[in-house]
């Protein structure tokens, strides 16, 4: 789900080598957290969150394989 999250959130942004995922689970929940350069925020949110939603569809669609619940935080 790591890897999911970097290549889209890289191919989404200008600065892709300052992209950083981390993630941990907890219980029956994984959380993805994706650190941008500020002025790439835009672009992985998306306008009125679209691509942000996106990338938590694909992630609850991957983790619900697994039987487990996701959260993705888009980190400043």
């Amino acid at each position: 789900m790591q890897e999911l999250v970097s290549h889209i959130a890289r191919s989404l942004v200008d600065s892709p080598e300052v992209v950083a995922v981390t993630m941990s689970e907890e219980d029956d929940t994984v959380t993805i957290s994706l650190a941008v350069a500020k002025e790439d925020l835009g672009k992985v949110i998306g306008k009125q969150g679209r691509t942000a939603r996106a990338m938590r569809s694909l992630l609850a669609v991957r983790a619900g394989k697994e039987n487990k619940r996701s959260r993705l935080d888009i980190l400043e």
